[in-house]
């Protein structure tokens, strides 16, 4: 069990955290939410030591260790990738060094020979024969083939590595673990794998993450940071996010009977009171659920942007057509022969693991790149806004953030111009920032109000959840759900592409798999699977 005592942590005259007393227990995995700056990353790093809270201290349970997703991807530069794995427990992987050191020495004494046989005493209490066995594993399920695991970490990508840091930090089944973002850089099956590695984890599981599926897949509460504290909830993100809506409507309706609002509580309850995460714990859940009173909800502080994307026109039922289309990069094959209709109506998710095949797509929609080979036609009633990959030569000006969007406003008039950055959360001194400094969320909810004002009929977004917080891709996901328009995606959120595509095309290298199905419908699919099977066979 690891827990917090008076936590308090201080920038100057500003308190990060005030007096935070919190207790995480063992078979519960504890999802921390927070708004971008509320200090997520930096709870975990105190509870890791990695840095000192200004008062206060983190209490764990004697003999207990903590695996700890590390962030910085250069740390084990000279490792091979399986002893990177297994040195995430520390005191396992200094015995292995020791018996190793002792075993090659050249006059090796009988006074060694003790040593060695209590250092193997304590190798096999740990598990140590088992080490590489559970550490090549780990890495299997997350994609790291043993063709890669006598590498030098040097030697492997950037997505390679932070999955090697992932089961270093699994590695050893540590009785706490603290994650921050696991599931960045990972694909689908390495994600679906760390869901089912945590679904059916025993020891106690905190984590940062911006994806929403994932949180509600693994976990069986929320630590939520607000106002400086964080307070507990039973269930998992969706459970949160509906309760503290629930808590804002009564709040706002404070002339409503309170008996009218315990009804509307009990509702609320019964209908997520079964849906929980880990069916043996769905008994225990229910009934802590059903012990809430109205006192237990409470509205958010959190702040969510306006988004809403309004046409200037109906796009008629020509939307575009794309045949034969090939784009030799490098002098390889990126689209290779690519045909397919966009329908009125068609929000379509663009799937694969090759992310550069996408964004190429596009970018030739766009008029970045020309085709090698083939054409594409867009509609004449059509009109598209776009969200690029790579925002930053938009933002390579010296403009403040008004004058910035005024460039792309019908209205040019300051007081409309801030008006509408006040709805994407710019108010004040934040709409005179120059735009060159915004941080990277920052920056795509400048796009985003670029793309509203814009009037367009067909959204093209690529990985628009990126450096987004929770709330923004919220409300960017309520958006375009309810949308009645095309809109043209990329995402790795799969709550993201689950709730707003109604079709699914995936670029392989042997051409297209097109699908009109939600995006659970695609995976779950066996003739689906069948001919993914022989498209990348």
């Amino acid at each position: 069990m690891i827990s917090t005592s008076g936590i308090t942590l201080r920038f100057g005259k500003r308190a990060l955290f005030e007096d935070v007393n919190v207790k995480f227990l063992p078979g519960n995995c504890y999802g921390l939410i927070g708004a971008n700056g509320a200090g997520k990353s930096t709870f975990l790093k105190i509870l890791s030591g990695e840095i000192d809270s200004t008062s206060g201290e983190v209490n764990l349970t004697p003999g207990e260790r903590i695996g700890v997703l590390k962030q910085d991807h250069f740390e084990f530069e000279e490792s091979e990738v399986l002893n990177t794995v297994m040195m995430g427990h520390t005191k396992l992987y200094e015995i292995m060094e020791a018996k190793d050191a002792l075993y090659a020495k050249p006059d090796f004494s009988e006074e060694d020979g003790i040593n060695a046989s209590i250092l193997e005493g304590d190798f096999a209490e740990l598990n140590g024969w088992q080490a590489e066995a559970e550490a090549s594993e780990l890495l299997m399920g997350l994609g790291i083939g043993k063709d890669l695991q006598s590498s030098k970490m040097k030697d492997l990508s950037g997505d390679e590595k932070v999955r090697v840091l992932l089961a270093q930090a699994l590695f050893g089944n540590p009785h706490i673990l603290l994650l921050d973002e696991p599931t960045n850089n990972l694909d689908l099956n390495s994600i679906a794998w760390l869901e089912n590695f945590l679904y059916n984890y025993e020891n106690t599981v905190i984590v940062v993450s911006h994806d929403r599926h994932f949180l509600n897949k693994v976990c069986t509460h929320i630590a939520d940071i607000d106002f400086g504290k964080i307070q507990l909830f039973v269930g998992n993100y969706d459970f949160w996010y509906e309760s503290s809506q629930l808590a804002l409507r009564l709040m706002r309706e404070s002339n409503k009977k309170k008996e009218d609002k315990i009804e509307d509580l009990q509702k609320f309850i019964q209908r997520f009171s079964s849906n929980a995460s880990k069916a043996k714990q769905a008994t225990s859940r229910k009934k802590q659920l059903d012990k809430l009173t109205l006192d237990d909800i409470k509205p958010s502080s959190r702040k969510y942007p306006y988004i809403s994307f309004t046409p200037d026109r109906e796009a008629g039922n020509n939307i575009l057509t794309v045949k034969d289309l090939t784009v030799i990069v490098n002098g390889e094959k990126v689209l290779d022969n690519i045909s397919f209709i966009v329908n009125k109506g068609d929000k379509i998710a663009f799937v694969g693991p090759n992310g550069n095949a996408k964004t190429t797509l596009f970018k030739v929609l766009m008029g970045e790149i020309v085709p090698d080979e083939g054409e594409f036609i867009w509609g004449i009633t059509t009109t598209q806004a776009y969200l690029p990959l790579d925002n930053s030569s938009y933002f390579e000006t010296n403009l403040n953030v008004v004058d910035w969007l005024r460039q792309f406003s019908k209205d040019p008039e300051e007081s409309f111009v801030r008006g509408f950055l006040g709805r994407m959360l710019f108010s004040g001194e934040e709409s005179l920032k120059q735009a060159s400094v915004l941080s990277g969320g920052e920056k795509v909810r400048c796009m985003l109000s670029r793309m509203m004002l814009s009037g367009a009929n067909v959204q093209i977004l690529d990985e628009p959840t990126n450096h987004l917080d929770m709330e923004s891709i919220t409300a960017l996901n309520n958006s375009l759900t309810s949308l009645d328009g095309n809109v043209l995606f990329v995402s790795q959120d799969h709550q993201f592409v689950q709730t707003i595509a109604n079709r699914i095309i995936e670029i392989t290298p042997k051409g297209l798999l097109d699908r009109t199905m939600t995006f659970d419908e695609y995976l779950e699919n066996e003739d689906v699977k069948v001919l993914l099977e022989k498209l990348y066979s």
